[in-house]
């Protein structure tokens, strides 16, 4: 892992760019730039493509389930870091490991959101899920919801069930 990261710094130094974004410096030089968010400072390279990431997953606050830091959010969010953090072989976009690690509409969304350096290209069409009390469609990549015995149930009805 050390190698890893002092392979980066001299890239960094040596201005050696991957896929991510490169901007003019003072100098004339290409510097990387984050691939998700364009910043150019405190950046590393992903283990699973090669892009410039911000190395900020450091900051993270445990169960915070905040998506603040570009590192965690590709790794945990996009299919290409996934991919690799489950160790399948191949491309991300040919695995059908990855296919059938999910319910199609997170496939979708793992593969689609912003968290991807390339997007899922023809993605699977799916049916939206439902919440099992009130029948109101639930995107389950952006909003809270519980899966239990019964299905899935959206967040107004768990606050209902539950007091809040």
């Amino acid at each position: 892992m050390a190698k890893r990261a002092l392979r980066q710094v001299i890239e960094i130094d040596q201005g050696k760019t991957s896929k991510s974004k490169t901007t003019k410096g003072r100098r004339g030089g290409n510097v990387p730039r984050c691939g998700l968010c364009g910043k150019t400072e405190n950046l590393t390279k992903t283990d699973c493509c090669g892009n410039w990431i911000c190395d900020d997953e450091d900051n993270y606050v445990m169960f915070s389930f905040a998506h603040t830091s570009c590192n965690r959010n590709h790794r945990r969010y996009a299919l290409c870091g996934i991919h690799d953090m489950e160790d399948h072989v191949g491309r991300w976009q040919d695995c059908q490991e990855c296919r059938e690690l999910y319910k199609t509409e997170m496939y979708v969304y793992f593969g689609t959101n912003e968290y991807n350096f390339e997007k899922l290209a023809n993605p699977p069409k799916y049916e939206p899920t439902h919440c099992n009390s009130c029948n109101r469609v639930i995107r389950l990549g952006y909003e809270g919801y519980s899966m239990g015995p019964e299905g899935y149930s959206c967040q107004k009805c768990m606050n209902k069930k539950f007091g809040r």
